[in-house]
């Protein structure tokens, strides 16, 4: 049995990430599931992107990944099961953009033949029918994740489709000399799309010079600074404090390496 890996945007609130949860071990007994995050800021595609970009490295081949991030749900963008080395099971809106260019698809299922869980005991109070239009989540996602956890056949979930029509998110990751704010964490720390920056060098953000340093470390209390993530983007940052906030950072400003460009 394969284990399955669950991200959203549900928080934990509500109860929709233990229904979800319920559905995979009532399909898949036994299955393991690894909560990889779910207060995600909701409806945030590039965000949730950068999840799943920086875990997927660490996560064992032949997983499956169901990520619900979906603001499209219950339009006509489409439910897929994805192949690479791993499973990704979830909307077809370029939340798997990231990952994808570190396990590219090889195959794609269209989820059109997944039969919905059944809840119990509420026919006679509601006139309940199975499925609903509002939570692909419980639905379609984790019905589908089981049935590969299982390791049972994709062709059963739907039509088979190029992976080539897959849609991806408008994001170019480069070694520079320019790129832009990708998303920021709960920290208030920028993630930006570049690959690399010079130690010793600068980076031009918001009209500001900042030093490249190793780590916050290396940078005085209150001091903004750059350096390398841990998933190896370079990232802009405030030492105590929110880079967000502190220097008016928005998602998709330019960030250039003056290094490289001078």
């Amino acid at each position: 049995m394969r284990p399955v890996f669950f991200l959203s945007d549900f928080g934990l609130e509500d109860p929709y990430v233990g229904v979800v949860k319920a559905v995979l071990r009532e399909r898949a007994p036994g299955v393991a599931v690894v909560d990889l995050a779910h207060d995600l800021p909701p409806q945030d595609l590039r965000r949730a992107a950068y999840a799943l970009f920086e875990a997927v490295p660490y996560l064992p081949e032949g997983a499956v990944v169901l990520a619900v991030v979906d603001p499209g749900v219950g339009t006509s963008r489409r439910a897929v099961a994805v192949r690479g080395r791993r499973w990704y099971v979830g909307p077809d809106n370029g939340l798997f953009t990231l990952a994808w260019l570190l396990d590219p698809p090889q195959r794609a299922f269209l989820l059109e033949r997944v039969t919905p869980p059944r809840p119990r005991g509420v026919e006679p109070l509601l006139g309940w029918a199975p499925g609903a239009h509002t939570f692909h989540g419980r639905d379609r996602f984790a019905p589908a994740a089981a049935h590969l956890a299982l390791g049972l056949s994709p062709e059963a979930l739907g039509p088979e489709v190029a992976p080539e029509g897959l849609l991806r998110l408008p994001l170019a990751l480069s070694h520079g000399p320019r790129g832009e704010i990708l998303t920021f964490d709960r920290f208030g720390n920028a993630i930006t799309t570049l690959l690399w920056a010079p130690l010793g060098g600068f980076v031009e953000v918001a009209e500001r010079r900042l030093p490249v340093r190793r780590t916050f470390g290396e940078a005085a209390w209150g001091e903004a600074l750059a350096y390398l993530g841990s998933a190896g983007l370079l990232e802009i940052a405030l030492h105590g404090g929110s880079a967000r906030e502190a220097l008016g950072l928005k998602e998709g400003m330019p960030v250039a390496l003056l290094e490289v460009l001078d």
